[in-house]
């Protein structure tokens, strides 16, 4: 069914993902596929580069690493059936980048009651749903 599985994580509110890890692995041991993580982080904008040490970025990429590395060792999988990976830009471009070039053929996102600044422009979610070529399942 489903052989490339890829599921966002938020890792300020990584509890959102737990039910989203869950139903990908439910796939995943259905149809032997595999599960990647991945998680975004926002570029620091070039006006507050002068206010951060230099080694900030760095530093951020590797505690993002460690932590998202920690949410895949308890994912309930083969250990070569999980891959996580930490990318930098907009959420919902990278995500999106990133399913085409691992080949997902579904995307499983955890969710949240949207407030209203949410309906209003538009959530990561909701635009990874409208954008992507795959199936997306969104995981309240």
């Amino acid at each position: 069914m489903y052989k490339s599985i890829l599921v966002p994580v938020d890792l300020a509110e990584a509890d959102l993902a737990e039910p989203a890890i869950a139903a990908a692995v439910t796939f995943a041991e259905t149809s032997g596929g595999t599960v990647r993580l991945v998680y975004v982080r926002s570029l620091v904008p070039i006006t507050y580069m002068e206010f951060v040490p230099a080694d900030f970025d760095a530093e951020q990429q590797t505690d993002a690493e460690a932590k998202l590395a920690a949410i895949a060792a308890a994912v309930a999988l083969p250990t070569e059936r999980v891959s996580a990976r930490v990318l930098v830009g907009s959420v919902h471009g990278e995500v999106l980048a990133e399913a085409e070039a691992s080949g997902a053929d579904l995307i499983v996102i955890g969710s949240h009651e949207p407030g209203m600044l949410a309906y209003v422009i538009g959530s990561n979610a909701s635009t990874i749903v409208r954008r992507a070529k795959c199936s997306v399942l969104v995981v309240r």
